[in-house]
């Protein structure tokens, strides 16, 4: 991948030439009706840019680094990160998450290598998926790739800026403040509430964990305790656990649920014997884009721009532009 040659500075913030194209991020105005000729001729168009674009992605497994089409890597992440079954718009603002997220490492460097793990964006080629999806994989892939067409080029965007679109399975009802989970306040991602994802499969989870695990993940003895393990310091206004003391010492609530590999922080601990049972509500880290959320949203007829900006407060969708070697845009 060539090194960034161009820079221009467009609505605030830095653009840079990305393999052999300038990508330009500005708010999308709505169009007038298109002829179905000239709306085929204009997908192609779409398509043959985003293949200008591709994307390194360091396959885990197989310990290499793929070249990945843009276009391609949304269709295997999408894939990969929602089930097919979800409604269309939900899909759809999955695509646009997917989108923002890889554009925006892209343009902060040109030359970023992205894993295919959770880490960063969960993805899968199209054998893979053939293997995991098996006779659905046609139907399936068919409606995915819809998802990433229909949000051709669409991108989210706070005060002109791509943001960092995070997401998550499940909440417990309301998702969580970023700065009550990673300290950091951003104001897009502030805590609001979800009631669709009390529907979810992922809502209430049960794990079972041996008392020697537990010990040597949090550095503590349990020795002759039994029943509720730990005492609530303080909880966020969403009522999970900011802080609680377990034999002594203080945790954080997210180092308790990363510790012990919880679903989310809402948890409560109890021993039964030499086992720790955690009961857990929510899945994830809660902060951002709940994707049963949004699955909930697009059952009662919500689009995948509403729930984007519901859930990541005070944006906007916009459009980035990818033109060879030079770009022209007008701010509408």
């Amino acid at each position: 991948m060539n090194k960034a040659a161009v820079l221009l500075l467009l609505f605030g913030f830095v653009i840079v030439i990305i393999p052999a194209a300038i990508v330009i991020p500005f708010t999308q105005k709505a169009s007038g009706e298109m002829t179905k000729q000239q709306n085929t001729t204009k997908s192609a168009a779409h398509a043959a840019q985003n293949n200008s674009i591709t994307v390194s992605v360091y396959r885990s497994t197989q310990k290499v680094t793929d070249q990945v089409a843009l276009d391609d890597y949304l269709v295997g992440v999408v894939a990969s990160e929602m089930p097919a079954k979800f409604r269309l718009e939900a899909l759809k603002a999955q695509a646009i998450a997917a989108r923002t997220y890889i554009m925006s490492r892209m343009i902060n460097n040109p030359e970023v290598r992205v894993n295919d793990t959770v880490q960063n964006q969960v993805y899968h080629s199209p054998d893979e998926l053939k293997t995991l999806w098996g006779k659905d994989y046609e139907k399936k892939i068919k409606k995915i790739m819809q998802a990433v067409t229909e949000t051709n080029n669409q991108v989210v965007t706070y005060d002109g800026k791509l943001i960092s679109p995070v997401f998550f399975s499940t909440s417990n009802g309301r998702t969580e403040n970023a700065k009550d989970y990673w300290s950091n306040d951003i104001p897009y991602l502030r805590s609001v509430p979800s009631p669709w994802d009390k529907l979810s499969p992922r809502y209430k989870n049960k794990q079972t964990l041996s008392i020697q695990s537990v010990e040597q993940a949090l550095g503590i003895d349990l020795n002759g305790v039994q029943g509720a393990i730990g005492k609530v310091i303080k909880k966020t206004d969403t009522g999970h656990i900011a802080e609680i003391e377990i034999d002594g010492k203080q945790f954080t609530g997210r180092e308790v649920r990363e510790k012990l590999k919880l679903s989310s922080t809402d948890f409560q601990l109890t021993k039964n014997g030499n086992t720790l049972q955690a009961v857990t509500v929510g899945s994830g880290h809660d902060v951002g884009m709940s994707q049963y959320g949004a699955e909930g949203m697009a059952r009662e007829g919500k689009t995948a721009k509403q729930i984007i900006t519901y859930y990541y407060q005070g944006t906007q969708i916009s459009k980035m532009t990818v033109k060879p070697q030079k770009a022209t845009a007008k701010k509408s």
